[in-house]
């Protein structure tokens, strides 16, 4: 029976079976029961409730361990895990994401480590994780205040089946997509005609030349009122170092912030989002037409602002943060979480299954 000593809390049903033929036979050979019990350092009561689970039918198996908590998913939840697994593991690739995904589409309200263990349950996985580096960023001027439309970063990549590169920029608070343009050429035109696209889009142009009709020059004093309306980051290429984007920013009322020269982790953001954006989307390496490629791309940052997920801002859409929303939409899941335990316990108090003993044995 591979048992000695004292007879351990749990043992397989064949261990069980075969103790109870012992003392049955040591009882057979004149033993008492009580005797045999105390040589084989066995509970008398335990020995009884095996003898009469046998004459039951039950059987000596072990219940599978965990119990049945109150506050456990019902299996519609589950069902509805499973199936947000299937429709969104492309987009949302980890049990996080997933989670915070059911509580938006308002298909289930559970914490990440328990779609984690449904998705486990299930032999479900999701691709390998991008893998990430460490960065070392140089600190943001004091002057600067973190809220949505006052940090903008940019930069340029490259397609591998397309001769022309996209220069895009990106929210630093907010995580919004604000604009591209792709073109063949990379230089100092490019970038200001993104910038003045997108600067019209957010509604700040108004208020530049409200700034740049003021003959006043912008201030970096953090206690003087003429200070720049965003901070630009970038890395030193020449397209964003060149004369002519240096004075079309300054003229714009924007300051920038360059990142130390072959340093890419300073400018992580942007390297983090062009890294998402091919990953996410293989199928734009291979287009080779400029005019599909802006098509396509004007179609992702719909979908990257109004649809994708982000972990660095709670879990919620760039197009809810940047309009504010991002604190109510995140209150929202909390309280969704806690409703949905509520309705858990109410559940599993309710409904009372009969499995059979609930003790280990």
């Amino acid at each position: 029976m591979g048992v000695s000593g004292r007879i351990p809390a749990r043992l397989d049903e064949a261990t069980k079976t075969a103790l109870v033929d012992l003392v049955e036979g040591a009882e057979a050979a004149g033993w008492s029961t009580a005797a045999s019990c105390r040589y084989l350092e066995l509970s008398r009561r335990r020995l009884e409730r095996w003898r009469s689970r046998q004459r039951s039918g039950v059987g000596l198996a072990d219940r599978a361990s965990g119990g049945r908590p109150v506050h456990g998913i019902t299996p519609a939840e589950e069902a509805e895990i499973v199936a947000v697994f299937h429709e969104w593991s492309i987009t949302d690739r980890s049990h996080r994401k997933l989670a915070h995904r059911g509580s938006w589409l308002n298909r289930f309200w559970c914490d990440p480590s328990t779609v984690r263990r449904v998705l486990a349950r299930r032999e479900l996985v999701f691709h390998p994780p991008k893998r990430t580096t460490r960065s070392d960023k140089r600190p943001i001027p004091e002057w600067i205040e973190q809220a949505p439309n006052r940090i903008w970063i940019y930069d340029t990549t490259h397609w591998s089946a397309l001769d022309a590169a996209t220069t895009a920029i990106n929210d630093v608070v907010s995580k919004k997509w604000l604009g591209e343009i792709t073109s063949h050429d990379e230089t100092s035109t490019q970038v200001q005609a993104v910038f003045t696209r997108a600067l019209r889009d957010e509604g700040l142009l108004d208020r530049i030349e409200e700034l740049a009709a003021s003959g006043e020059t912008m201030s970096l004093d953090p206690d003087d009122d003429r200070l720049p309306v965003l901070l630009v980051m970038s890395d030193n290429g020449p397209q964003m170092t060149s004369g002519s984007t240096r004075e079309f920013m300054a003229l714009c009322w924007l300051a920038t912030h360059y990142g130390r020269p072959g340093t890419p982790t300073d400018q992580a953001q942007i390297e983090s989002f062009f890294g998402h954006l091919k990953n996410e989307n293989p199928h734009l390496d291979t287009i080779d037409d400029i005019s599909i490629m802006r098509a396509e791309l004007d179609a992702l940052r719909d979908r990257w602002n109004t649809i994708r997920l982000h972990q660095g801002i709670g879990y919620v859409t760039p197009d809810q943060e940047h309009r504010g929303e991002g604190d109510r939409v995140r209150q929202e899941r909390r309280d969704g979480l806690a409703r949905a335990r509520h309705e858990r316990v109410a559940y599993h108090r309710n409904n009372h299954p009969n499995p059979g003993p609930s003790h280990a044995d």
